[in-house]
């Protein structure tokens, strides 16, 4: 995520400050807490067309390629801090759980399409891990009915999806990793698989 950060800094500078600066503004009264919960998972991901910074088109949620998916939505520069704590955890369930993939989604408005060449170029420069530039999706859309559709009310943190294949939302929750969060990740992910092997064995089963 940090190539989304500098990209944004340089390349679209005075463009964003004005509008971010306004968002920030109204987010510091909010007092939102970071380490929150977000509660009420919607049924589905939305469907959206993204590309990652290798070139690669997708059609999302059909795209995604886990049989779990681990999905970090992020909006704005500052998000940064809040989405590196949870990329080592990421990995490390990867690993844990074998068929759990991850992915980092900047989440930017339409308005920047045009410069889409100059923002995802210049994350792609900034990232030298080719696994990194690859699970990095860049998504440029109309925000209003993808925030709706996930039951997103503001854009002042990141949120972090626990999908099905087919893009049902079994977990959303938002803010910095804590052990709280990634046992809720867990059991979100270790139910899923468990149901997938389970509805496996019973097709084998002869009638």
């Amino acid at each position: 995520m940090k190539k989304f950060l500098v990209c944004v800094t340089f390349f679209v500078l005075p463009v964003v400050f004005f509008s971010e600066a306004r968002a920030i503004a109204s987010d510091s009264t909010k007092g939102r807490s970071e380490e929150s919960m977000a509660s009420n998972a919607p049924s589905f991901f939305p469907e959206v067309a993204g590309r990652n910074l290798e070139g690669l088109e997708f059609q999302l949620p059909a795209d995604f390629g886990g049989a779990v998916n681990l999905v970090l939505v992020a909006f704005r520069r500052e998000h940064q801090a809040l989405v590196d704590t949870w990329l080592p955890p990421a990995a490390a369930l990867a690993d844990s759980l074998g068929d759990l993939q991850y992915y980092e989604l900047p989440v930017l408005s339409r308005a920047y399409k045009l410069l889409r060449r100059f923002i995802d170029g210049g994350m792609r420069a900034g990232i030298s891990d080719l696994a990194a530039r690859e699970r990095t999706i860049t998504l440029y859309i109309d925000k209003k009915p993808f925030l709706k559709a996930l039951g997103i009310s503001n854009e002042d943190t990141i949120y972090i999806l626990v999908l099905a294949s087919d893009g049902r939302v079994t977990l959303m929750l938002d803010g910095a990793y804590s052990e709280e969060k990634r046992s809720s990740v867990y059991g979100a992910a270790r139910e899923l698989l468990d149901s997938l092997s389970r509805s496996s064995n019973e097709e084998q089963v002869p009638n």
